[in-house]
């Protein structure tokens, strides 16, 4: 199957955690990175992961937003520091390109009204943020 969704990872799970409707499940990606994705119990089951699990992720990049400070007091569970290799702008959105090292890179769309205001341009170091709730995943 080929998906348009541009972020893909392929991972290990290195904790659930089980709720009574939802859980939260940990997975360590290539770079060192963690991302947690906040599903339903149902989907954990029918899944059958557990720690150990290998997993796949998904991201779209229009529910990734971008950071070029310090990122405190956020209730959003994954915060990935990388370097903004590329930045890509047309009429309203802009692209950008994130290094997380290790060959791996995450990309997020944003507008380019934020990337201006952000003074967005390549080599800047920036952090990606995700909430949990915007990673799905799949087992592999």
């Amino acid at each position: 199957m080929v998906l348009s969704i541009r972020n893909q990872f392929t991972g290990i799970v290195s904790e659930v955690v089980y709720g009574s409707v939802m859980g939260t499940v940990a997975m360590e990606i290539s770079g060192g990175h963690t991302l947690t994705a906040t599903v339903t119990m149902d989907a954990i089951k029918e899944l059958g992961v557990g720690v150990g699990s290998p997993v796949a992720a998904l991201i779209k990049s229009t529910d990734i937003s971008v950071a070029i400070r310090e990122t405190a007091g956020l209730s959003i569970r994954n915060k990935l520091r990388g370097t903004l290799v590329e930045l890509d702008s047309g009429g309203a959105m802009s692209v950008a390109r994130i290094a997380l090292g290790e060959g791996v890179e995450i990309t997020a769309a944003i507008t380019r009204a934020a990337a201006e205001e952000l003074g967005l341009a390549p080599g800047l170091e920036v952090t990606a943020l995700i909430k949990s709730t915007e990673v799905s995943f799949a087992a592999v």
